[in-house]
């Protein structure tokens, strides 16, 4: 099972969104600083993470969330 996750950080409200196989790994990863892009945004609550069967059907899931109408979305109907 493959997760879209969706990160919110403590420190200044700003939304991080991702992909990965093991959400508990990545979010340690993420507040323990090995995660450049959220390096700075320390610490980071998960707000919400959507399941799929498939590795790829996650990846083309993050990329949309991460466009215009899909933040449109996440913040309308998901958080």
């Amino acid at each position: 099972m493959w997760y879209v996750y969706i990160l919110r950080s403590i420190r200044d409200n700003a939304l991080y969104i991702g992909s990965t196989n093991d959400i508990g790994r990545r979010l340690d990863e993420h507040n323990s600083g090995k995660v450049e892009s959220t390096r700075n945004r320390k610490p980071l609550s998960l707000e919400a993470y959507i399941a799929v069967k498939d590795k790829n059907k996650a990846i083309e899931l993050e990329q949309y969330l991460k466009t215009g109408s899909g933040r449109a979305i996440l913040n309308k109907r998901i958080l």
